[in-house]
C-alpha cells in the first residue's frame, strides 16, 4: 500500500510519528495490535457517536450480512433510511444515497451545475469536501481569488472553475459574487467548518451566504458530513434558521460503514437520473448493510435524544483543560460544539483557515505524543477534530483530564 496506508492521514506523517495499527476497538476503547488500549477521541473522525461496536449496530450488520451483502436492487430499508433522514432534515425533500461524503459533494456540484447551466464553484478555505478534482483546491497566499490545484493530477481547468474565499470573510464572498455571479452555479460551505480545527460561523454569516446566492442565482450548499446529526437530530441548518438548497451527509448516518447522500429541494433532485440530465449511479450505492448500520444509529439517536448529556460530557472535558492550560500558562483556545472540540495553541479566537496555520502546531505535536503515551488518542492532526461518544464514561473522561494536566504541566516545564 502506499506509505503502508489507504487513507494519508492514518500515516501520522502529521505528528511525526509511526502510525499505531488497530486489532479491534469497543465503546470508547481502541486496542492495538501490540495490545495497548487507548481511549479514543478520533472516533473514526467522527461516524461513531455510538462508540465502537455498539450493540444495535453490530446486531442489525449481521442480521443484514445473513440476509446477503449486495444486490444492486433496491430495498426498503433503503426507502426506510431516506424516509427517517428527510423527517430529521425536511429540506432533503428527496434523498439519493450514494457509498461516500466524496462522492455526495461531487454529486451536489454537479447537479448544481446540471441545473444552473453554470461552471463555478465558490467555497472557502480550509473547507475540506472530499478528493474530487474541483475540491482540492487552495487559495494560495490566502486572499479570495482564482483557485490553485493543492494536489498534483488536478487538470488546470478544474482549479480555474473553482473561487475560494477565506471562511467568515463576507468581502471575499462579495468580491468574487461580483465578479463571477453570472457563471456561479453554487456556494458550497461547511456550515461549521471542522476540517481545519473547528471554527463556526460568525453570526449571520450563513445567511449572509443564502443571500448571496439568491442574488446571483446560484445553489446554496450545506456539507453536513461531519456535522450532519452530531450537534441535533437533524443538521446545523435547524440550529442556525438557514435552509440551503441542497445538503450533503456521511460519516453518522452509516453508524461507521462507508455512506454518503445527498439530498435537496425536489425539482433540483429530480434533474438526477433517471427521471433528469444529471447522471449519478453506483453499484453499492445503498448498500444494505451500511444502510442497516445507519438505520440502527439514527433510529438511537431519535430514541434516546443523547445530546445534551453529549455536550456535557464535552463541555465539562474541554473547561478541565483550558483550566489546565491557564495554570501552566500556554495559551490554547479549545473551541467546542456540542460533541465536538478542537485544539489550537494560540492566544486569538479563530475565525478563518488563515489563522490556523499561524498557530503553534508543532505544540500539538508534542501534545499527541504526550498523550498518546498516556492512553489517550487524539486525531493525528492539529487540523482535525476531537470526537465524543455516548459510549465515553465520566470515568474515562476523568483519566483523560488527568492525562492533560500531566502533559500540560510537562510541556511548561520544558
Amino acid at each position: 500500500m502506499p506509505g503502508g496506508v489507504n487513507s494519508p492521514v492514518r500515516a501520522f506523517r502529521a505528528v511525526g510519528a509511526e502510525p499505531i495499527f488497530a486489532r479491534q476497538a469497543e465503546g470508547a476503547l481502541l486496542t492495538t495490535t501490540d495490545g495497548r488500549q487507548l481511549i479514543d477521541y478520533c472516533m473514526s473522525f467522527g461516524p461513531l457517536i455510538l462508540g465502537h461496536a455498539h450493540p444495535d449496530v453490530v446486531e442489525a450488520i449481521a442480521a443484514a450480512a445473513a440476509r446477503g451483502t449486495s444486490y444492486a436492487v433496491t430495498t426498503e430499508a433503503e426507502i426506510e433510511l431516506a424516509e427517517l433522514i428527510q423527517a430529521a432534515i425536511p429540506s432533503m425533500e428527496r434523498v439519493r444515497l450514494v457509498s461516500s461524503g466524496t462522492e455526495a459533494c461531487m454529486t451536489a456540484i454537479r447537479v448544481a451545475r446540471g441545473a444552473t447551466g453554470r461552471n463555478k464553484l465558490l467555497k472557502f478555505g480550509g473547507c475540506y469536501h472530499g478528493h474530487a478534482d474541483c475540491l482540492l483546491v487552495k487559495a494560495g497566499s490566502g486572499v479570495a481569488g482564482i483557485a490553485t490545484a493543492s494536489s498534483a493530477g488536478v487538470p488546470h481547468v478544474c482549479a480555474n472553475n473553482t473561487l475560494v474565499a477565506r471562511y467568515n470573510q463576507r468581502e471575499d464572498v462579495e468580491r468574487l459574487v461580483s465578479e463571477h455571479g453570472d457563471d456561479l452555479a453554487a456556494i458550497l460551505v461547511e456550515p461549521v467548518a471542522a476540517n481545519m480545527g473547528l471554527v463556526l460561523p460568525d453570526e449571520g454569516f450563513l445567511a449572509f451566504l443564502r443571500e448571496q446566492a439568491d442574488r446571483c442565482g446560484a445553489l446554496l450548499i450545506f456539507d453536513g458530513v461531519i456535522c450532519g446529526f452530531r450537534f441535533c437530530f437533524g443538521e446545523y441548518q435547524q440550529i442556525c434558521g438557514v435552509t440551503p438548497d441542497l445538503t450533503c451527509l456521511g460519516k453518522v448516518i452509516g453508524g461507521g460503514m462507508p455512506i454518503g447522500a445527498v439530498g435537496g429541494r425536489a425539482d433540483l433532485m429530480e434533474r438526477l437520473a433517471p427521471l433528469g440530465d444529471v447522471y449519478q449511479g453506483g453499484t453499492l450505492s445503498g448498500n444494505p448493510i451500511s444502510v442497516a448500520a445507519g438505520l440502527a444509529t439514527l433510529r438511537s439517536l431519535q430514541k434516546d435524544q443523547p445530546y445534551d448529556e453529549l455536550e456535557r460530557k464535552t463541555q465539562r472535558l474541554t473547561a478541565a483543560i483550558a483550566e489546565a492550560a491557564r495554570t501552566n500558562g500556554i495559551d490554547l483556545q479549545l473551541p467546542t460544539l456540542g460533541s465536538i472540540f478542537a485544539i489550537v495553541f494560540t492566544d486569538q479566537p479563530i475565525r478563518s483557515f488563515e489563522a490556523v496555520e499561524l498557530t503553534r502546531q508543532d505544540r500539538f505535536n508534542t501534545l499527541f505524543h504526550a498523550l498518546l503515551e498516556s492512553g489517550i488518542y487524539l486525531p493525528p492532526s492539529p487540523f482535525e477534530v476531537c470526537f465524543l461518544s455516548t459510549a465515553h464514561t465520566d470515568a474515562q473522561i476523568d483519566e483523560t483530564i488527568a492525562a492533560w494536566q500531566t502533559a500540560l504541566q510537562e510541556m511548561n516545564e520544558a
